[in-house]
């Protein structure tokens, strides 16, 4: 039965979602792409997320009672973890609440940040006196007695005596690391931008960052349009070695796609695009060599070697994104295999290693990576989970936009709660999961992952679950939304094939998991936190995951925190902070890369894996 939903609007993001009555404020928050600091894992016992509401409030529940005063729950602050929405509102969030505020350098520099931006392009206003007989030195001498040692190509060598003389001698140098590569007129210093990139097998997502102050200006998101080539990694890597100009066609692709989002950033922040000097790149494996034109062949052929290891640093023109002409882009390092750079990108932003105890990350999405933090030692793995949890091969399967049903929920009967509150027109991946775990919940769904038929449904089941029980091409069928409540006119339905393809996502994820944990002799309860990451993670509930058997259901779920899209983050970091620049080279020198495409532990684990977990209670 499909609801009227309410509007909340988030200040001063300006972000409005549209969600049913009873959902957690910190859900709609994620709706809005806003990721709020709980280091409980939403138990209510930090405080971090705590925002202040303008509207229709909901009683406060006991943890917010502890957390704030009588007055200031009359004046309307809550905690997000907490609260419910009861109907429209407006919601003010800090930026002391924000994730971002307590990591150094991620989207914000706020009062939390430990480090002030260190680029490894940076700028210096100088004022050089002119030659003259008794003092000739050399342009080039003359300015570096100001700046220190510097590189200087031909190109620059030959540019510079005009230049100099062009600015009577005052102007900014332009530095990347040692290598001059401009002399402005005037003091530029406060004009220095760089970019920020999330290179998705399915998505590309673009942050535009102040240099000086870190904080975020604009940002740009849009699928990758190497999707035609193929919805995953390995399609991808056939098509670029067996088609004739595949690999220029992919990277070509996607280097448009990017440069474009730049002029995007560059229009909304009012600045010209050679006032940006750095881009930095994170993304997996396959996703980086294809924007470098590397051969990916070795990728997709046993032992599956990567063409890149370290960083690469090039001129970003070589690539064709159109910033400042000495412009430079930095490409994440990689670990392994198809652990690449967003991986790397996640162990920096999460900054899992200064962990105590036992962490495990988990970036859910086409490619699942997994690292697991124990006994002093790094060690990842990635598992193709394959694009379900995207929306793709799912029947009425879409991308998280306008339309999309994202959320399931069954209270005495079926509830839906649709992106932008229209009717809806298919589901993403997170709702996958709610039904799927709804359905197991209510014996609708076996844990071999068979849908029953009508009449195979348990007695005393709801009567708005068993209406919906159907068949579509001889096989049952759930129907989510009936014909006369969609924006297509036709029925919007849950197929077996749909839940076999979230088995076989969910099972590679799994399976990963323990394997790793085998090796480091833990078990899933001696984990002190599960941290998850990617765009797509942020929004899955956590006991629904449990629950299908995505993440260990033994662990407490306050010790599983939401990390956002840590592949942004961590290129964010690299981008604004040569000291997390030369971290995240050690870190992928240090990671030990688990193959799990060679283990003859992991065809076992995965076949136990695809069967969903039995009932467990629920904590």
């Amino acid at each position: 039965m499909l609801e009227t939903e309410v509007a909340i609007a988030f200040q001063p993001s300006g972000q409005t979602v549209y969600v049913l009555p009873g959902t957690r404020l910190m859900e709609a928050a994620a709706g809005a792409g806003i990721v709020l600091d709980q280091p409980c894992g939403g138990a209510g016992v930090c405080g971090k997320c705590r925002v202040r509401i303008a509207g229709e409030l909901c009683p406060p529940t006991p943890a917010e009672k502890r957390h704030f005063s009588n007055q200031e729950l009359a004046d309307g602050f809550r905690l997000a973890c907490q609260t419910t929405v009861c109907g429209p509102a407006t919601v003010e969030v800090p930026e002391t609440s924000l994730l971002a505020a307590g990591h150094q350098i991620l989207d914000h520099s706020g009062p939390a940040a430990t480090t002030a931006p260190d680029p490894e392009v940076r700028k210096r206003y100088v004022e050089l006196a002119p030659p003259t007989r008794g003092d000739d030195a050399p342009d080039v001498v003359r300015l570096q007695q100001a700046t220190g040692p510097l590189e200087i190509d031909l190109a620059m060598a030959r540019r510079l005596p005009g230049r100099l003389r062009q600015t009577g001698f005052r102007g900014t140098a332009v530095i990347a690391g040692t290598r001059l590569i401009d002399f402005e007129p005037d003091n530029t210093e406060a004009e220095q931008f760089a970019v920020a990139v999330d290179l998705g097998t399915t998505t590309l997502v673009a942050a535009l960052l102040d240099a000086n102050t870190g904080h975020q200006r604009a940002i740009a998101s849009r699928l990758n349009p190497q999707t035609r080539f193929g919805d995953d990694v390995l399609s991808r890597i056939v098509y670029a070695t067996s088609s004739r100009d595949g690999l220029d066609e992919l990277s070509r692709s996607v280097a448009g796609a990017l440069d474009a989002m730049v002029g995007e950033l560059a229009s909304a922040a009012g600045i010209g695009r050679d006032q940006i000097y750095q881009v930095a790149v994170s993304g997996n494996t396959t996703m980086q060599q294809l924007l470098c034109r590397i051969d990916p062949k070795p990728l997709g052929e046993v032992p599956f070697v990567p063409g890149m290891g370290p960083g690469l640093c090039c001129e970003a023109r070589e690539l064709g994104l159109n910033i400042h002409s000495g412009g430079r882009m930095y490409v994440m390092p990689v670990i392994g295999g198809f652990v690449g750079g967003d991986t790397v990108a996640g162990i920096l932003a999460t900054a899992m290693t200064d962990s105590a105890g036992p962490t495990l990350l988990v970036d859910i999405g086409t490619n699942g990576e997994i690292v697991l933090w124990a006994g002093g030692k790094l060690m990842a793995a990635s598992t193709a989970a394959g694009p379900a949890f995207e929306g793709a091969r799912i029947m009425h399967g879409m991308r998280g936009s306008t339309g999309a049903i994202e959320k399931v929920v069954v209270d005495g009967r079926l509830r839906l709660n649709v992106i932008g509150g229209v009717p809806p027109v298919g589901l993403c991946g997170s709702a996958l999961i709610d039904a799927a775990a709804e359905l197991l919940r209510h014996e609708m769904l076996t844990p071999q992952g068979r849908l029953l038929d009508r009449d195979e449904l348990p007695p005393g089941l709801l009567p708005d679950l068993a209406e919906r029980a159907t068949r579509y091409e001889s096989k049952p069928a759930i129907v989510l939304a009936p014909a006369g409540e969609t924006g297509t006119g036709k029925p919007i339905l849950l197929t077996q094939r749909d839940l076999r393809e979230l088995q076989l996502a969910t099972g590679a994820i799994r399976a990963g998991i323990g394997i790793l944990l085998g090796q480091a002799g833990l078990a899933p309860e001696q984990l002190d936190a599960v941290l998850i990451a990617g765009g797509f993670g942020n929004f899955i509930r956590r006991s629904n995951a449990q629950r299908i058997g995505l993440l260990p259901h033994c662990v407490e779920r306050h010790r599983i925190r939401y990390q956002g899209n840590t592949s942004l983050a961590g290129a964010k970091a690299t981008a604004l902070s040569r000291r997390d620049h030369h971290r995240a080279e050690e870190i992928a020198r240090t990671t030990e890369h688990v193959d799990l495409s060679t283990n003859p532990a992991f065809q076992t684990a995965f076949a136990d894996a695809l069967i969903f977990p039995e009932a467990f209670p629920e904590t």
